[in-house]
């Protein structure tokens, strides 16, 4: 496959790794990218697999609960300045109550009643952008219940109350005492706002991107000369940080710095009286993924002016 400076340049501003390197890792990998990625990575010249910092669209991430349930919905729009208009705010509110009823499917919420108008959602937003004068999309939504215990949210840097740039949503499972629950939930909303695991436990990892990790740590550690079995320990001890670095209950507590997650989860059981579990999570991040597109200032005011 032909490598182009289009492939380069991807690879570059994935990695953060020089464009020789880039252009090297691509010949080898026969022009995937992702496989260049983990090339890179096991030669040392990548510290991530994963864009950093390329957050692109504006909007606000929007939290609603009702008892032991509560939704998270992310709508975006073209602009930081749209987040502090009052009008899209309680719009974006509007639309996590929605939510809660009509469930995470986005074109069930597009097509349900409006709260207070004679429009749905969808109808709605279209009225907001002819009014506020900046495109938007509801981007995704997420519902998380429990049968029984409590259901806890965090909304990071509150712009308004329920909305920001990060909210979470976590269900903790018990018959224990409510409010303890409620202490510990809270917490450990926080908690995975600021360290974002992305599974519960070990057991509902995705077994694809442990493989993955495994393959990319197996050849770094080949890089030393070591013997296979001493590479083996040494993958199994970083698989072990891994672990740590995703999976939920194996986190160290980001508010005391030292206890695992899985031991605040016994001490809380113990507090409240019955057993108590994290049902299920979700995390959003305004933007996350999404990539900005690129102009030129310059060139737009000099097309401006010349127009």
């Amino acid at each position: 496959m032909a490598i182009t400076a289009a492939l380069v340049k991807e690879l570059r501003e994935t990695t953060g790794a020089g464009m020789m390197d880039c252009k090297k890792a691509l010949s080898e990998t026969d022009g995937d990218i992702a496989q260049a990625v983990d090339w890179l990575r096991t030669k040392g010249l990548a510290a991530a697999a994963k864009k950093a910092g390329r957050t692109a669209s504006e909007g606000l991430v929007g939290v609603y609960v009702s008892g032991n349930a509560g939704a998270m919905v992310e709508i975006n729009a073209e602009t930081d300045f749209v987040a502090r208009n009052e009008t899209f705010q309680s719009f974006v509110l509007s639309v996590a109550q929605v939510a809660l009823e009509s469930g995470d499917d986005l074109d069930a919420i597009n097509a349900a009643p409006f709260p207070g108008e004679d429009r749905t959602v969808a109808e709605q937003m279209t009225h907001l952008i002819a009014t506020i004068g900046e495109n938007m999309a509801l981007r995704r939504a997420a519902v998380v219940s429990v049968d029984e215990g409590v259901l806890s949210a965090y909304v990071h840097n509150q712009m308004a109350p329920g909305l920001g740039r990060i909210g979470v949503l976590v269900g903790l499972s018990s018959g224990g005492n409510a409010d303890v629950l409620a202490d510990t939930g809270k917490q450990l909303a926080m908690h995975i706002a600021a360290s974002g695991p992305v599974s519960i436990s070990r057991d509902d990892l995705d077994q694809t991107m442990v493989e993955r990790e495994r393959n990319v740590l197996s050849e770094q550690a080949r890089e030393s000369g070591k013997p296979e079995e001493i590479i083996e320990k040494m993958v199994e001890g970083r698989i072990r940080k891994y672990y740590e670095e995703v999976c939920l209950l194996d986190q160290t507590f980001a508010i005391d710095g030292e206890t695992k997650i899985e031991k605040v989860l016994e001490a809380a059981s113990k507090e409240a009286g019955a057993p108590a579990s994290v049902a299920a999570f979700v995390t959003y991040k305004l933007g996350d993924g999404i990539e900005k597109e690129e102009s030129d200032f310059a060139a737009e005011v000099a097309a401006a002016v010349g127009g």
